[in-house]
């Protein structure tokens, strides 16, 4: 059994930084649903999963998850709940933790595959919010996330928490530049769609007008500042979701998930 003085929980604990992540080109992602996922993930795609390290009682709570790992061949190592405290930054340790491998998806691979329905967060800064967007996308039947520019890095632990999984069921991929992003959005024919408040064109009206019945990539940007100008002046639409109570405004989630539900059903109804 390892505890959090064993070399190799070290050398996990560091991979809650993100330089670390990047140089080790690994990172953790913990729980039941995330470990979950993350095996099944390695049974399509071997690799994924480096080790899965749980504790006496998350192994006795979820006995199915070492079997599921052992069937692929992900070494399952126990830990000491002190171990398991120090592979998470969470207040709570749930005991399950897996060490998986970064992602190596680009943008370009991503558009290389022809998606119709893209979220992309433009400098957003808080991880969870990320996550909670994958999760969305993932939700909406999306086919990709892009993190563009100085944002929240999309592997962070508080990112991969909030996913809840869906980090694995979808490409997360980051563009550095969120400018000549847009560019690559459109030359890949995609219609970049810009939610703002400060705009006339309605959400409801964007839809009867047809506009959402076309490939889309969505581009939110954060809740304290919004997209910048030159993102909005570039984008091909900018449009507004309405408020029709007192409510001064709608937080990212609550916005990413009524823009991609109205895509995703356009698309349904389009065919």
């Amino acid at each position: 059994m390892l505890t959090e003085r064993s070399v190799r929980i070290v050398a996990a604990h560091k991979l809650l930084r993100r330089s670390r992540r990047t140089e080790a080109g690994e990172f953790l992602a913990e729980g039941a649903p995330a470990v979950t996922e993350a095996i099944a993930a390695e049974a399509r795609v071997p690799g994924t999963v480096r080790e899965l390290y749980l504790t006496e009682a998350a192994g006795s709570r979820h006995p199915e998850l070492a079997r599921q790992a052992f069937a692929v061949g992900v070494p399952v190592t126990q830990v000491t709940e002190r171990a398991a405290a120090a592979l998470t930054d969470a207040v709570t340790p749930q005991g399950l933790v897996v060490r998986c491998t970064l992602p190596t998806a680009t943008v370009e691979d991503l558009l290389a595959t022809g998606p119709r329905l893209l979220a992309v967060l433009v400098q957003t800064s808080d991880p969870g919010n990320t996550g909670t967007v994958v999760r969305l996308a993932d939700a909406a039947g999306a086919d990709g996330v892009i993190v563009a520019g100085a944002a929240a890095d999309p592997i962070n632990p508080k990112a991969v928490r909030a996913s809840a999984g869906s980090l694995f069921h979808l490409p997360v991929v980051t563009a550095p530049d969120a400018a000549d992003l847009i560019g690559q959005l459109g030359r890949a024919g995609l219609s970049v769609l810009a939610s703002t408040g400060h705009t006339d064109l309605e959400l409801g009206v964007a839809d009867r007008d047809g506009i959402l019945d076309l490939p889309t990539a969505w581009l939110f940007g954060s809740e304290a500042h919004g997209l910048p100008a030159p993102i909005l002046a570039a984008a091909d639409e900018r449009i507004r979701i309405p408020i029709y109570g007192r409510a001064e405004s709608l937080n990212l989630a609550a916005a990413a998930a009524l823009c991609l539900y109205a895509s995703a059903a356009a698309h349904r109804r389009a065919g």
